[in-house]
């Protein structure tokens, strides 16, 4: 088969410059008198305290930090958190959010993997990753995992990147393959991507492979996939579960020498016990989707069998075309769930930390982000503590934004010392412009699927 690769496929119409977010951040910022809330080693909250950062890093946590030379940020009734990580999305699925609402599992492979996807062209792919990375910005997700599995040429590739970066999201991009296209399979699509758009790990967008899995592949197939992410020196992602292909997937892995630290599992629901504690010895991590695995009867609530099992888990939307898209949603159902199951109850500090600290840690990021500590890089989010729905949380604060907060009061958003959010309102100069695409896309996709 003969490839033709661009060299930087970008949609067919206009695509808009380069956001606010992409220029320089404050050389010193400082915020002032927040409530700091950090989330490693455990959850504390600090009150009147200050967080100082430089060239997007943070220098020092405290009260009554000197301001000399920063700018200053009035974060006096502000509760100032490590911005959530979203370990687990499809984050092209935006222009098709809420076509799914109803479905079970079968419903939603078919009608969006097997319909809708193909039909989705290179500024579809664009436009739903740039809607959807600013969609997890506002809601104060500042990295997010893109299980991107709708490569079916090398321009979806391309366009799903450069919509991220647009966003100035940080991103974790995942490379998939399209379930019901065995062409797209092609590794040198992948080689070629890894090339031409990753520079290296000091980006705030980098590359891991998201392949369909021992669940859903020949195991010969698998074992293709893992030799290239070797090859490539990237991290893995895959969908598990008992079956279709292998009804003990981990143990399919572990006989071919397959399984190892850096492989992010998703959902795992019908796993039995020893399989999880297979993935567990491994070092591998898990990510699981609460709300999507209840909705499209994935099986019974992981959260506990996880924490049993001592699996360092992340939290994830999944999917906008049956769920919400923000982390404060997934929060309560995640606590929920895992009231629902077996095992000892988790609380709300317990939660936060998987939507922060225990996100970063799934993703292998943990040494950049995930907690306020000094050194890391400067991804935080502000909330309105004085909003009527917070105001009076003294007693609880990390209680009260798991049971009662809403993207409506995420105040200001910044990813590594930039503001992509503030007071209230993104500052993406293109945002109406994007509004417009997402309306175009989904009226495209609904008129040709």
């Amino acid at each position: 088969m003969n490839i033709t690769l661009p060299e930087a496929p970008m949609p067919t119409r206009p695509t808009p410059a380069a956001p606010l977010a992409t220029s320089p951040s404050p050389t010193r910022l400082l915020l002032r008198g927040g409530t700091v809330v950090d989330t490693d080693p455990h959850v504390t909250a600090r009150p009147d305290t200050d967080v100082l950062i430089k060239r997007g890093t943070i220098v020092a946590v405290g009260p009554s930090l000197s301001a000399e030379g920063a700018e200053v940020v009035d974060a006096r009734d502000r509760i100032v958190l490590p911005g959530f990580v979203d370990t687990h999305r499809h984050v092209w699925q935006s222009v098709l959010r809420a076509v799914a609402v109803d479905s079970d599992l079968g419903d939603y492979l078919g009608r969006v993997l097997g319909r809708l996807s193909p039909a989705m062209r290179p500024e579809d792919v664009y436009t739903g990753n740039l809607a959807g990375a600013l969609e997890c910005l506002d809601a104060g997700i500042t990295t997010v995992h893109d299980f991107s599995h709708v490569q079916h040429r090398a321009e979806h590739g391309d366009a799903a990147v450069h919509g991220l970066r647009a966003a100035g999201i940080r991103a974790v991009f995942g490379y998939g393959h399209p379930p019901f296209d065995p062409a797209a399979r092609d590794p040198r699509l992948v080689r070629d991507l890894r090339d031409r758009l990753f520079p290296g790990d000091d980006d705030p967008v980098t590359l891991a492979l998201a392949p369909g899995g021992p669940s859903y592949t020949p195991i010969e197939l698998v074992e293709q996939d893992w030799r290239l992410a070797a090859d490539l020196d990237i991290p893995l992602a895959v969908h598990v579960g008992s079956g279709p292909v292998a009804q003990r997937p981990i143990e399919a892995l572990r006989d071919r020498g397959l399984l190892n630290a850096r492989t992010l599992y998703i959902h795992g629901n019908s796993l039995p016990d020893d399989e999880l504690a297979m993935i567990a010895d491994s070092g591998g991590t898990l990510s699981i989707a609460p709300h999507i695995e209840a909705q499209m009867g994935h099986g019974a609530p992981m959260i506990n069998r996880a924490r049993a099992a001592g699996l360092v888990t992340g939290l994830g939307v999944d999917v906008v075309t049956s769920g919400p898209g923000d982390m404060f949603s997934l929060l309560r159902a995640a606590l929920l769930t895992s009231q629902l199951a077996n095992g000892p109850r988790l609380f709300a500090a317990d939660v936060l930390r998987m939507a922060t600290i225990g996100g970063a840690t799934a993703l292998g990021l943990a040494d950049r982000i995930g907690s306020l500590a000094v050194g890391k890089q400067a991804d935080l989010i502000l909330l309105r503590a004085n909003a009527i729905n917070l105001v009076g949380a003294a007693h609880d604060i990390a209680g009260a934004v798991v049971a009662s907060a809403h993207p409506g009061n995420v105040d200001t958003v910044l990813v590594a010392g930039r503001t992509l959010k503030r007071a209230g309102r993104l500052t993406h100069p293109h945002l109406a412009d994007t509004i417009a695409e997402v309306r175009r896309s989904a009226a495209h996709l609904a008129g040709t699927a």
